[in-house]
């Protein structure tokens, strides 16, 4: 099967890789990828030649080309590479154990930050991140915006009920101030939107309310933003 036959056999369970970019990261960190798709394949292979050189065997062996039209009718936004791919989620979830802390996204409304968040968390080696709410962490566009990282760290949905244990450092304009503050080990970081801030249920499960440095009359940073400044205080902790 090819094309739009083997592309329907895994959609409906499977994640949407939209770009070049997402199908390599997705890979490298040990996605199940059954079906991968191409506007122009020899393009595609010679991509992955000059950026991801550790997969061009197995991409040779995995990329169909498809028609333009074809890849449109797949993908409601083709990404400019013209590459395009489902993967099957895993089962992992937060380790118990971690020392790493957990990124806690309180509610989070634009999907394109949660998948900017998810790209930090990875790369920072955070232990993952949890979102609350209704939003999915695992929309096409969040996952787009992540450069399918999803699959380089845990990615998961739950209720504040649901939260794992490990102190919640909430982050807060009214709290204490993030240089002052050592993050301990299996910590659990909570943002709340821009707009509103964090939810009443966070704030009450919350152990610490912790605020980042900021120019007096500057109203906030963008979610991403607040989410590289906690991670990176967590990295430079050795230092």
């Amino acid at each position: 099967m090819t094309g739009d036959a083997e592309w329907e056999r895994y959609a409906d369970g499977g994640v949407l890789l939209d770009g070049f970019h997402a199908l390599k990261h997705a890979l490298r960190f040990g996605a199940r990828v059954p079906v991968a798709v191409a506007r122009d394949r020899k393009a595609a292979l010679a991509l992955s030649s000059e950026l991801a050189p550790d997969l061009t065997g197995t991409l040779d062996g995995l990329l169909r080309e498809v028609p333009a039209e074809v890849l449109r009718r797949l993908v409601p936004r083709p990404h400019p590479t013209g590459v395009a791919a489902l993967a099957l989620r895993g089962t992992s979830s937060v380790a118990a154990d971690r020392d790493e802390p957990l990124v806690v996204l309180d509610n989070p409304r634009n999907l394109g930050n949660v998948g900017a968040v998810v790209r930090l968390a990875a790369g920072a080696g955070a232990g993952g991140v949890l979102t609350t709410g209704d939003a999915d962490p695992w929309h096409p566009a969040a996952v787009r915006a992540s450069a399918g990282l999803h699959f380089a760290t845990t990615v998961e949905h739950r209720q504040v009920p649901e939260l794992p244990g490990g102190q919640l450092f909430a982050f807060d304009p009214e709290g204490d101030d993030l240089r002052s503050l050592d993050l301990p080990a299996g910590a659990m970081l909570a943002f709340g939107s821009e707009r509103h801030g964090l939810s009443d249920d966070v704030r009450a499960r919350a152990d610490h309310l912790v605020a980042l440095p900021m120019r007096p009359q500057v109203s906030s940073y963008n979610l991403a933003t607040s989410v590289a400044m906690a991670l990176y205080h967590w990295m430079a902790r050795a230092y």
